[in-house]
Order: C-alpha cells, then structure tokens, then sequence
C-alpha cells in the first residue's frame, strides 16, 4: 500500500505525456466540431473586427493580455480547460516547468460562453483571457474537453523588449528581383543588454505577414559597431528578400440579405445559406492590381447586429479555380482562415464536368482572404498562380530571442513590425 501514491502519480505522468505527444505545437485544431479559433491581442473592444487583424504577439507587461475565442458547432455545451506550454524558437516543447514560467496553477476552466443567436447554424462560443505569465518568448496554448483530449492548440508569443531594432523595407536589390521582390534592411541597438558575442548570441527570425510558413532566419551581421553596440544588418546576396506575392483575393460575407463582394449566387435552404463565389483564375500574366487587402487575414462580422461573436452564421463556400488539370500537383484555397494549412479541409479536387478545381468550406461569416497554393511534392508555390510584383503590400516583423549564460530558454528580447507599401 506504500507504493499506491507512487503507482497514481506514474499513471497521471504517463496519462499527461501521452495527452502532449497528441499535440502539434502548432495551430491546429483536432477535434471537427470546433471552428474559428480566434487568438488576439485585448483592446477592450469584443466586438470590433478590427482586433482580430493583429497577430497573438503582446508585451509581457502588457496587462490587457490576449484573447481567445472559438466556435463549437456540436450545438451542445461542453466544458473546456486550457493549459500553456513554453517552447524554443524552433517551436519544440522547452524543458521548463510549468511553475517557471507560470504564477497559478497550469490548467485554467474556459466558463464564458454563450450560444448563437438567430443562426441556422447553431453553435457555441466560448472567450478566454490567457493569464499573465512570467517570462517572455514562444507558447503555445492548447484547449482540451472533458476527457482530456486536445481539441485545438494555437501559438502566441510575449516579449520584453531590451534592445531596439530599426527597420525599412524596400525593393530587393538583385537585378532579377527588383520587380518581384522586397528587402528588409534592420539594425539592432543592444546598450541595454550585455551580450558576450554580438555576432552570434542572438537568433532573428522575420516572417511575412506573420506568417510561420513565410519566414527567413540565420543572420547574422553583415557590420558590427562594438563602441556603439550596434548591429547593422544590410545585405548584397537576397537572404533578407522575400517574394512580394500579390494582393489576396477576398469574399465579403457580412451580410446574408444579398450578394457580397466576390459571391456569385447563393443557395439558401433551412439549413444554411451557401456561397458561390465566382471563378478565379491565374494571375501570374494580368500585371499586379492594386487591391486593399488584411494581408491574408479574415475578420468575423455580422453587419445587421455588429455581433458577429454569436449572430454571424456559418455558412458552405464553394472555391473554384480554373486551370489545367495536373495530376502531379495539388491545388489549395489557403489563408489564415486555415491557419495556413494545407490540409484535406482546403484541397480542391478536379471536376471533369465544369472543368474546374472545386472545394467547399464551411466559414463564420466576415471578410476573408485567400489565394491559391500550387503543391507538388513537398513543394508549395503560390507564386506559380498569384505571380510575385514587388508593389504588393506586406507586413512585415522582425523577431530577436537571446538564451543567457546558463539561462533555461529563449528570451524574446526584441520586437517590432515594418510595412511596405501600406494603403490603410
């Protein structure tokens, strides 16, 4: 009977590390019945669309925090905890001990909810305001149901910025690229933090549109100006260029009394009310377009109510795309309605009767942006339908982590965003 506390806890740490080997540490979501996972920062405006275009990246003395959200579509109300890992830069699981990064204890009741109103599609949604942690850098929170299963893991990060960085884009500087492509030129002012190799003890990782699948990482200084503990970061060989892309096609589903933006027809059953958008085509030949985007991002709004929490309906659309069928390529509809997945919820498949790539997604109604992704192999190129053009409008960040000397983790020690070309 000794053993017997032994025996309990042996089970609960198999149980638990089972439960986080299920886990992608990444933006997924598991479980079917959920949709529209939202994370953001709090800018005490729950209904204001505009919170949800910035991306889950807050001060770590910001007190307002972020803010989670998420649809059940089960239409039954089930409970729902949530629990936070820390990771490296690399996005792998830390060594960390919860109580070294925490200040409660590591699983926290998600009780705010409500259910749709007036949907055809009913659902419930829940809210959550991540705690306030103790350290800066990458996480990862992952909500689980009653039987402790993960239903949906989304990434955030917090910095405590000790170093400035300063940062312009501009048109790439390679001959070949300077119509399609777009540079980062930064410096980092690190006076404030003491750093034994400036050349080296800092990782830099910049990503486009704050996107994990668009990122550069691997600087190092191309000067370094020790008196002035300044690092400058300006290069002549593309490794800080990006392809411009183009700017996303979109469909504007606010209101369900008419045809929105991109919509062509619209089937209305009691069920629901779907969408046909009308059919797109390669733009790699038409020359760039200027066109006020979000960049990739999506929006959830019901314009009758402004409530688009819990009053915005769910709704089918039907993507189509015309192009040669290719059997050695798969076509995707992509956008951070998908948290930039690419996955079977988004691959089109090829209709021999119209001739068409088709795919039809069940979305929360708002504005969404998206575009077309061409995969072959591991190999997934937008530029071969959207084109590249160097005027195309991105955001940009630039992200810096510093482990000290015998330090645990990686600190996000400096942040900030630069834009080109911006419109709005």
């Amino acid at each position: 009977m000794r053993n017997f506390p032994i025996i309990i806890l042996l089970l609960i740490s198999r149980f638990t590390l089972g439960q986080e080997n299920s886990i992608l540490f990444e933006d997924q979501i598991y479980k079917p019945q959920i949709a529209t996972v939202l994370l953001y920062p709090n800018i005490g405006e729950p209904e204001n669309p505009k919170r949800l275009i910035s991306p889950p990246i807050t001060s770590l003395q910001n007190n307002n925090g972020l803010i989670l959200e998420f649809d059940d579509l089960s239409n039954d109300y089930n409970t729902y905890k949530a629990k936070i890992f820390h990771c490296t830069s690399d996005w792998i699981k830390s060594n960390l001990n919860d109580i070294e990064y925490t200040f409660e204890y590591n699983e926290y009741p998600i009780t705010e909810q409500e259910q749709s109103f007036s949907t055809k599609v009913p659902y419930y949604h829940y809210r959550f305001q991540l705690p306030k942690l103790k350290i800066s850098g990458n996480f990862v929170v992952v909500v689980y149901n009653s039987n402790r299963e993960p239903v949906f893991s989304r990434r955030f990060m917090l910095y405590d910025s000790r170093i400035n960085i300063t940062a312009k884009a501009r048109f790439s500087q390679g001959i070949q690229q300077q119509f399609s492509d777009q540079q980062i030129d930064f410096t980092i002012d690190y006076k404030a933090l003491n750093l034994a190799a400036p050349q080296t003890d800092l990782k830099i990782i910049m990503r486009q549109n704050f996107r994990w699948d668009k990122t550069r990482t691997g600087f190092k200084p191309s000067n370094v100006r020790p008196f002035d503990k300044l690092l400058e970061y300006t290069f002549f060989d593309l490794e800080n260029t990006f392809p411009g892309g183009n700017e996303f096609r979109y469909l504007d589903s606010r209101s369900l009394s008419g045809r929105g933006y991109g919509v062509s027809d619209m089937e209305r059953t009691s069920d629901y009310t779907k969408l046909i958008l009308f059919t797109d085509k390669s733009r790699t030949d038409n020359g760039y377009l200027q066109l006020d985007d979000l960049n990739g991002m999506f929006i959830v709004d019901q314009r009758e109510s402004g409530r688009g929490s819990t009053d915005a309906d769910y709704t089918p659309v039907l993507f189509t795309l015309k192009t040669e069928e290719d059997a050695h390529a798969a076509y995707y509809v992509n956008g951070g309605f998908n948290y930039w997945n690419l996955n079977e919820r988004n691959r089109l498949t090829f209709n021999p009767d119209t001739g068409l790539y088709e795919v039809e997604i069940l979305l929360k109604q708002g504005v969404i942006n998206y575009d077309y992704v061409q995969k072959i192999g591991n190999t997934a190129n937008e530029s071969s339908i959207e084109g590249d053009y160097a005027s195309t409008e991105n955001d940009y960040d630039i992200l810096v982590y510093y482990k000290p000397p015998a330090g645990r983790s990686e600190l996000l020690v400096g942040y900030t965003t630069v834009e080109w070309n911006r419109r709005r």
